[in-house]
């Protein structure tokens, strides 16, 4: 066969192979494009298992996943009317926003005998005006973490604290030897937690959305924590000048001058990833009370939600049943790191007899002593109460926070600092430098007046403003 043949040839059968490539594509195309489409918004490490999952069970659906957290882009999405997802996960403080802006679909009906499956909490933390919006995805029950060597030092047993007494006490002891029990320079969330665990319900809304009450100033709970934080802040027992998770305070926490942290059950896994080298000296007990009862509250948590402007709710639906609901997806999560918020989990005996927490190589740390930490956290969902509410507009709340009640951590740091300078002096026999000591008395008398009883009422008075221009009804 000549030159020309043989080019001839070898161009029909290119020609014929892409034409049997272009109907393959377009073939697999069909068959990709046949499935239903959905988006999911989440934060969470264990969604692309989660997903595989879903996908193998329902072959009909696709799911799209963006690894997303915090709430901009979600608002701007719903503010210029594309690129919503289908599903999002939500902060249980976030959902009830959503839920009162009819932004979320109720799914009360899919629901029925729900509740027994999940922990009183979480399944209270998707609710609103009797219907449901969401499914509790996993928790955060309140506990105490502490450095059990560090307490050792100064002969308590942190075990055995039950009280806010107690732990007052335990908290001096410490400082003795140049350790503060905690820091806290100001978070909203763990102020809002201590709140719900002292019995206070500073927040209340209608069953329409639209009337709210808000009552920090005159609530017994707000009052009953903010009385003893200012007198753990005054005595200086309480880090004003660390935040949480910064370098600064990991630092502090692994050198041991931080001895213990009021965290929800998602901590063990931090701690492992943070501060790898204090394994085996941590321990968890149950929150200490006002009183010493047995109760808890909530800090962090979350849910997956369907968005109203869904196109595809049917499928939408189906996936968060998959992952808040079926055993294979709530395994997959747990298995990933996630605290649950069903009770079939927290009462499995492999889950309350773990004794480690693995770390990023996949390597087994038995970071609490050999403690079955499980158990405790799983008691610890238990005992949640179920009574606090947050705000239909809890996300600018927590960011109010800071410019409000945060501006007193910052001047009780400054008055602790002014107050040592002056023992300094004292100290040294320098009483004439009256200058100094005269700064050091304004500078009381203006802590005085930023105490956090007054932060609170300056959260108020804004919190007040923001639903009043909002269209809520404020009481």
């Amino acid at each position: 066969m000549g030159g020309i043949g043989l080019k001839l040839v070898k161009r029909i059968i290119a020609i014929c192979c892409a034409a049997i490539m272009a109907v393959s594509a377009a073939a697999c195309g069909a068959n990709v494009d046949s499935r239903t489409e959905i988006t999911v918004w989440s934060w969470e490490p264990s969604m692309r298992q989660v997903i595989d999952g879903f996908e193998k069970e329902n072959p009909d659906i696709h799911v799209i996943w963006k690894n997303t957290s915090g709430y901009d882009n979600l608002n701007s999405a719903i503010q210029d009317g594309y690129g919503i997802p289908d599903v999002v996960q939500l902060e249980y403080y976030a959902l009830r926003q959503y839920a009162v802006s009819s932004q979320l679909v109720a799914i009360t009906g899919r629901t029925e005998g729900y509740g027994d499956f999940y922990t009183p909490g979480t399944w209270a933390s998707v609710q609103l005006n009797g219907r449901v919006y969401g499914l509790p995805m996993d928790s955060g029950p309140m506990a105490f973490f502490y450095n059990d060597s560090v307490f050792e030092q100064v002969g308590v047993d942190a075990s055995k604290i039950r009280t806010w007494d107690d732990y007052y006490e335990a908290a001096k002891k410490l400082k003795e030897i140049g350790v503060y029990i905690t820091a806290d320079s100001g978070d909203a969330s763990f102020y809002d937690t201590m709140i719900w665990l002292a019995g206070g319900r500073p927040f209340s809304t209608s069953n329409d959305g639209k009337n709210v009450t808000i009552n920090l100033t005159d609530d017994e709970g707000t009052r009953t924590f903010t009385e003893f934080w200012q007198k753990m802040i005054d005595e200086g027992l309480v880090a004003t000048n660390l935040t949480t998770w910064s370098d600064e305070w990991k630092e502090a926490v692994g050198e041991g001058k931080i001895a213990s942290v009021f965290s929800g059950a998602w901590l063990p896994s931090l701690l492992m990833s943070n501060l790898p080298g204090t394994a085996g000296l941590w321990r968890v007990a149950q929150m200490p009370t006002p009183d010493g009862s047995a109760t808890t509250s909530e800090n962090g948590g979350s849910a997956l939600a369907v968005l109203q402007r869904s196109r595809k709710p049917e499928a939408s639906y189906r996936f968060i049943e998959y992952a808040c609901h079926k055993a294979e997806g709530i395994k997959a999560r747990v298995d990933g790191g996630a605290f649950p918020a069903d009770n079939n989990t927290l009462s499995d005996p492999e889950f309350l007899h773990k004794t480690t927490v693995t770390d990023e190589r996949g390597i087994e740390i038995p970071y609490f002593g050999g403690q079955e930490y499980n158990r405790v956290l799983s008691e610890a969902a238990e005992n949640v109460s179920t009574g606090y509410q947050y705000l239909p507009f809890e996300v600018y709340a927590r960011s109010d926070f800071r410019t409000t009640v945060g501006k007193a951590y910052k001047w009780s740091s400054r008055l602790r600092k002014e107050q040592d300078r002056l023992n300094i002096i004292a100290a040294g026999g320098k009483v004439s430098d009256k200058s100094a000591i005269g700064d050091a008395l304004k500078e009381t008398d203006s802590a005085d007046r930023l105490k956090l009883k007054s932060g609170i009422a300056l959260w108020q008075k804004d919190l007040k403003e923001y639903g009043a221009n909002q269209g809520f009804t404020i009481q």
